[in-house]
């Protein structure tokens, strides 16, 4: 009998597959189809920061001072009633999602300040919700702002919030930071519990016709796996905290080796709002399958296995492999046909 069951921010999972934030969640009756598809758990959308602030009424002179300055600087904000649903539905989204389900539902607060992120974790929590995951989205762009200061201010937002509620903390995060390994284990001092990696970072496109800068939006691609692959094999028993790799994970390959790179758990959307959510069963099929053609009976048994603890040869995850992939690559005048013998 495999066992997929696994261990993530204290909670107990029957196995690794997790839904990430997505639209799949904005729906209570996706609940219980995710759970009898086979996820392990659920991450709700990420209630952002802009409309916490919309329910205050703060961001209405925000966004009228922005307008009087700049003429286009309001074009970038959705309407916040019309995005998702606000706070307040939210929160009622996320008691009764959790009551249709038994397994664990995770809140998700999207922004950068704390304000009101301290009074909405709390509410989640009373709401109901089994942790949190607080989805740091920030484009520092303040010259003046050193890197250091930046990981102090998220630092001191997780010690907040880690003061404020009970139930466990995830941070998602960017992978652009200096020494992530170092910036990870300060998050985990702070009073996280885990890490979520990586946040996709959601880069505009611009229109050279109408001379616009527009939002572009693509679901991810399995090739984005590596980098997560990297940082959590790095992370794996250096750091004290769980893993949680989202962004590329589309099948059972792809969860197999974050279990190998050392994670707790792999998050899914893209592949389901591709595939449909009955994808999640053919992918735990898919983990059974291999786990009983490699003699492997638990995730418990394989996850760290391939990390940079436990390899023959951790060069492949430092410059060893910079080296080696550069010399692996030969090139060839286009047009030129290659021979083989």
């Amino acid at each position: 009998m495999i066992d997929l069951s696994t261990n993530y921010l204290g909670l107990k999972l029957r196995n690794p597959v997790v839904v990430s934030a997505s639209p799949l969640t904005e729906k209570l009756e996706n609940f219980p189809r995710l759970e009898d598809a086979g996820a392990s758990a659920i991450v709700m959308y990420s209630l952002m920061e802009e409309q916490i602030e919309a329910e205050s009424e703060n961001i209405d002179n925000a966004l009228e001072y922005g307008a009087n300055s700049y003429a286009e600087s309001t074009s970038y904000f959705p309407d916040m009633q019309k995005y998702h649903v606000g706070p307040d539905r939210y929160l009622e989204l996320l008691h009764k999602g959790k009551n249709s389900v038994s397994i664990p539902v995770i809140g998700s607060l999207n922004g950068r300040s704390p304000g009101g992120w301290v009074r909405y974790a709390e509410l989640m929590e009373q709401a109901g919700a089994d942790a949190l995951e607080l989805n740091i989205f920030d484009i520092p762009t303040d010259p003046s702002l050193a890197a250091e200061d930046l990981e102090t201010r998220y630092c001191n937002l997780v010690r907040a919030i880690r003061k404020s509620i009970r139930i466990p903390i995830a941070v998602k995060l960017g992978p652009y930071f200096t020494s992530f390994a170092s910036f990870a284990k300060k998050l985990a001092d702070a009073g996280a519990d885990g890490v979520v990696i990586f946040n996709r970072f959601y880069q505009p496109d611009f229109d050279l016709e109408e001379m616009e800068v527009t939002p572009n939006l693509v679901l991810s691609s399995p090739h984005e796996l590596r980098l997560r692959l990297h940082w959590a094999a790095i992370l794996y028993h250096q750091v004290e905290t769980y893993i949680a790799v989202t962004g590329g994970v589309h099948d059972s390959t792809d969860v197999l080796k974050c279990m190998m790179a050392g994670a707790h758990v792999a998050m899914m959307t893209s592949a389901l709002l591709k595939y449909g959510i009955e994808h999640i069963g053919v992918v735990l099929a898919g983990m059974e399958r291999w786990m009983e053609e490699h003699e492997y009976v638990s995730i418990r048994q394989m996850r760290g296995s391939m990390s940079l603890v436990n390899i023959e040869n951790p060069t492949a995850f430092l410059r060893g492999n910079y080296l080696k992939m550069l010399s692996s690559y030969t090139w060839r005048e286009p047009g030129t046909a290659l021979t083989t013998f």
